[in-house]
């Protein structure tokens, strides 16, 4: 007989797997969308892949779905302010970039962060159904280095961290 998981306990365990943090954009209908994300990776080197997980419910769920383009931008330690203001459910898309410097990825239009230590430019290739959330599969199409010297933000345990030697 299998036990049932208690979700806090998973969210618990899963969660000493420290992450890096990104935003992923996407531009549908002259619109810019975001959202926080920290179930990004690598995939594949031929073709060049990535992915991230979205939730189902989130409205950048359908956003980036429908656009078939998104853009990552890879968090600075020094930008957990950004990562806070993209996981936040429910606000304006009007301005939401106005105070934050950004550029306009070349590849695919979608707001790419400076101060970033990394940033991809995607197209989707695939996605997959997985429970609450769809996997996004991208062929990566651009890249760039925004900040070559800065440090990456970590999330573990349910807090933001900064990388130390």
């Amino acid at each position: 007989m299998t036990t049932a998981l208690d979700a806090l306990e998973y969210r618990r365990v899963v969660g000493r797997f420290a992450t890096g943090v990104t935003v992923v954009t996407t531009l549908l209908d002259g619109e810019q969308h975001a959202m926080t994300c920290n179930s990004f990776t690598s995939v594949s080197l031929e073709p060049v892949l990535v992915l991230f997980c979205a939730e189902k419910v989130a409205r950048f769920h359908d956003a980036v779905l429908a656009s078939g383009s998104w853009a990552v931008s890879v968090l600075a330690e020094g930008q957990e302010d950004v990562s806070r203001h993209f996981a936040a459910r429910g606000r304006s898309l009007d301005g939401q970039f106005d105070r934050l410097p950004h550029a306009v990825g070349p590849v695919t239009g979608a707001a790419v962060l400076d101060g970033a230590i990394a940033a991809l430019e995607c197209r989707t290739v695939s996605t997959t159904d997985a429970g609450d959330h769809t996997v996004v599969i991208g062929e990566v199409l651009g890249l760039g280095v925004p900040d070559p010297a800065g440090e990456p933000l970590l999330y573990y345990e349910g807090r933001y961290r900064a990388f130390r030697d």
